[in-house]
C-alpha cells in the first residue's frame, strides 16, 4: 500500500500550476495560425529575385527563400501546438521560428520598400508589429511551461527521495523458511 502511494504521490501533487488555462491558449494559437496564414500570403507578393536587376543585393533573394521556408514550418509548428500544447519542445519551436520570421521580414521589408512597393512594405511592417503581441504571450506562456515543468520536477525529485528513504528503513525480509 505504501508503494502505491510513493508512486502515486508525485502524479497527484504535479498538477499543473498556475498555467494559461486551455482554451485560452487555444484561442492565442488559433490567432496565430491566422497570422501565419496572412504572412504566407503577404510572403508571396515579395519578388526578391526580380530586385537584384535593379541593383539589390542577392542577400534579398536568399532572405525571402528563407522566410518562405520558416512560414512553412511555422505552420507544422503551430498545427502541432494545437495538438499538444503542454510540450515544451513544440512551444519552443514554435516560438523561434516566428522569431526568425520577424527578424527576416523586418529586413526584407526595407527591400520592398526601395526595390519593389512602399505600400507593401508598410503593410509587411505593421504585420510584423500586430504579431508582437502573438509572440509575447506565447513568450509568456512559454515561461509557464517551464516555470510548471521546474515545479512538477522539485515534487517529483522530493516524492522520490522520500520512498526511498521509506524503503531503506524497512526491515529485511524474513529468511525464507525450509520445509523437511
Amino acid at each position: 500500500m505504501l508503494r502505491a502511494l510513493c508512486i502515486l504521490t508525485p502524479f497527484a501533487l504535479s498538477a499543473q500550476i498556475g498555467l494559461t488555462p486551455g482554451w485560452d491558449v487555444q484561442k492565442s494559437i488559433d490567432g496565430l495560425m491566422a497570422q501565419a496564414r496572412r504572412m504566407a500570403a503577404m510572403v508571396d507578393e515579395i519578388k526578391a529575385a526580380s530586385w537584384i536587376e535593379k541593383g539589390a543585393p542577392e542577400a534579398y533573394a536568399e532572405q525571402a527563400k528563407s522566410v518562405k521556408v520558416e512560414v512553412q514550418y511555422l505552420t507544422r509548428a503551430t498545427s502541432e501546438l494545437v495538438k499538444n500544447p503542454d510540450r515544451m519542445g513544440v512551444a519552443l519551436d514554435t516560438y523561434l521560428h516566428l522569431q526568425t520570421i520577424e527578424t527576416l521580414l523586418e529586413s526584407l521589408s526595407e527591400g520592398v520598400r526601395k526595390y519593389q512597393n512602399p505600400a507593401l512594405a508598410d503593410l509587411i511592417e505593421g504585420m510584423v508589429a500586430e504579431n508582437e503581441n502573438h509572440r509575447a504571450r506565447l513568450r509568456d506562456y512559454l515561461r509557464e511551461l517551464v516555470a510548471n515543468k521546474e515545479v512538477e520536477l522539485k515534487v517529483m525529485n522530493e516524492e522520490a527521495q522520500r520512498c526511498r528513504g521509506f524503503l531503506i528503513r524497512q526491515p529485511p525480509p524474513a529468511p525464507p523458511v525450509k520445509k523437511k
